[in-house]
């Protein structure tokens, strides 16, 4: 992914972190409460086989609606 785009899809990961925070179900491994921006990270990461720098740019809208998902759908 160029450095525009992956600067862009960090902006809108963050985004969905500060809208998941405090959503995210609780879980034993996580006793202080999970980490909003790493599962939205996580999960990406685990959908596309690749960190988001490494996507490629025709994924984009993609993995924008991927977050976009994750966002109404906390897990």
């Amino acid at each position: 992914m160029n450095k525009e785009n992956a600067s862009k899809l960090w902006k809108i990961i963050q985004e969905a972190g500060d809208y998941l925070q405090g959503q995210l179900p609780d879980h034993p491994n996580h006793p202080k409460g999970r980490n909003p921006y790493a599962h939205v990270a996580i999960c990406v990461k685990s959908k596309f086989k690749s960190s988001y720098k490494h996507i490629p740019d025709e994924k984009f809208e993609s993995v924008k609606e991927f977050i976009d998902f994750l966002k109404k759908n906390p897990s």
